[in-house]
């Protein structure tokens, strides 16, 4: 199998081509690992490969010639990220604290990848205990010079080399999405309680979502009907049913209904993103849809009480780690859990009661539209080492509050959100612009048939970074 064969090659397809016998695990799995071997000293996406991912590889290959059943993944590499427990290979949260660490189980998301037939081919960078957005040492695939966007950084990088087929991340405040739309990949941040967050380590346990990061929609939903469904060991899992999110895709969207919110997410944004994200919601018309503008309601306030659970959670779970190794962790993670300890019981108490309230009021939205689209991000992949953004009606913005800015509200909703590429910028380099589709609670299958009809219909995710 040739590299520029896997440029080309899907989950989807890569299932396809080893169920018919024209793809062998154990030669997709080489070709991915010399593609890690050419890209990894420009990327450096990936902080562990798993030693016996060739050995893994060929035992499922004898499966298939033995015509046994091992599911939807079957001889699947998968690319995890180094939050995510994986037993017998190094999980260390991107930090010097867990440097060492070696987990004698899995989380149940790679439990139900190896019970489907997938295997891990190693663990992708991520921000220290994924308190950040930049994923350091982490570079973009479209310009080297870019931030690869973060939590979930090496994951989506990755993806976008092409050293990886399929992957996973988590999203806290856009974890996920944020990396996807700077790298132009596909990013989804399931319903809160759809996937398992057991055997993942915690940035805030109310808020965190662990979802797929993949070239295509269709790998999403690949992806999810897998990695869904309810798990006894998550106390904050959902019995709820999992549908074949693959067969959604198959459907229309003529007669849909996308609400465009006119105030907050279209405020403050880079035109070089704005253009291309007006462009889809009339590509989205063309295809049938309906556009619904309206005003999103209380987002100061929704923001607010985000900021107050976000941080006072990372200090609750950090607190015995920062007392015994406080030396040990970066300085911009230090200073996120001290701002946690700031926050008192009383103002944690009153985001939380809040919140419930602010969930209501955002779910009776859907009453009157099935999705909602917005940008991903305000501008485009940043330089490293940028601090400040400036937009074009001359207000500046703090870099971290611009990339959580727009997804941040889905977390403390639980609502499942997307984000897929829409374009391109205009000046060079020509970099990646995300499109965000939020979806009802449970509900992904309307969000993945929304992204999957508008990105058939463009092909923006036939587009590859020059490396």
């Amino acid at each position: 199998m040739r590299i520029s064969d896997l440029k080309e090659l899907t989950l989807a397809s890569a299932s396809a081509g080893i169920r018919e016998g024209q793809l062998s695990p154990v030669e997709l799995t080489e070709c991915l690992l010399r593609r890690i071997r050419q890209t990894e000293p420009k990327i450096l996406a990936y902080v562990t490969l798993a030693e016996d991912a060739v050995l893994q590889a060929r035992g499922l290959e004898s499966k298939l010639k033995e015509k046994k059943r091992i599911g939807l993944l079957a001889g699947i590499p998968i690319t995890v990220k180094d939050l995510i427990k994986t037993n017998g290979i190094k999980t260390t949260a991107g930090s010097k604290i867990l440097s060492n660490n070696i987990p004698k189980t899995d989380a149940t998301v790679v439990r139900r990848i190896k019970g489907a037939g997938g295997f891990v081919l190693g663990k992708s960078n991520t921000h220290e205990f994924a308190l950040g957005g930049i994923t350091p040492p982490t570079r973009n695939p479209w310009d080297l010079e870019r931030i690869p966007g973060g939590s979930s950084g090496g994951s989506a990088a990755a993806i976008a080399a092409s050293s990886a087929l399929t992957s996973l991340g988590s999203d806290t405040g856009g974890s996920i999405r944020i990396p996807a739309s700077y790298c132009g990949v596909v990013g989804l941040k399931p319903t809160y309680g759809r996937v398992s967050k057991f055997g993942v380590y915690p940035e805030s346990w109310s808020l965190d979502h662990v979802g797929p990061i993949t070239k295509t929609v269709e790998d999403a939903a690949i992806m999810m009907n897998v990695i869904s469904g309810f798990d006894e060991l998550d106390p904050d899992s959902v019995r709820a049913p999992v549908p074949d999110f693959r067969a959604a895709l198959k459907r229309s969207i003529k007669g849909v209904k996308i609400g465009v919110p006119r105030n907050y997410f279209f405020e403050h944004v880079q035109e070089e993103v704005l253009a291309p994200v007006n462009e889809a919601l009339k590509q989205m018309e063309r295809l049938g849809a309906v556009l619904c503008p309206f005003e999103f309601p209380n987002m100061n306030t929704i923001m607010a009480a985000y900021t107050a659970i976000d941080y006072s959670e990372v200090s609750s779970f950090h607190e015995d780690y920062y007392r015994k190794q406080k030396g040990e962790y970066q300085p911009d993670t230090k200073s996120f859990i001290e701002l946690g300890f700031a926050v008192t019981a009383v103002q944690y108490l009153k985001a939380q009661r809040v919140r419930a309230q602010l969930t209501r009021q955002v779910l009776e939205l859907f009453s009157k539209f099935d999705v909602i689209v917005t940008p991903s991000q305000p501008m485009p992949a940043q330089p490293h080492g940028t601090t400040m953004i400036r937009y074009s009606d001359g207000v500046s913005e703090n870099m971290g509050n611009a990339m959580i800015r727009f997804l941040a509200p889905f977390n403390l909703t639980g609502l499942p959100a997307i984000s897929i590429m829409c374009g391109l910028t205009s000046s060079r380099p020509r970099l990646p612009v995300g499109l965000q589709i939020i979806g009802n609670s449970f509900d992904e299958e309307t969000v993945l048939r929304v992204a999957h009809a508008y990105e058939q219909s463009t092909g923006w995710h036939k587009q590859k970074p020059p490396i």
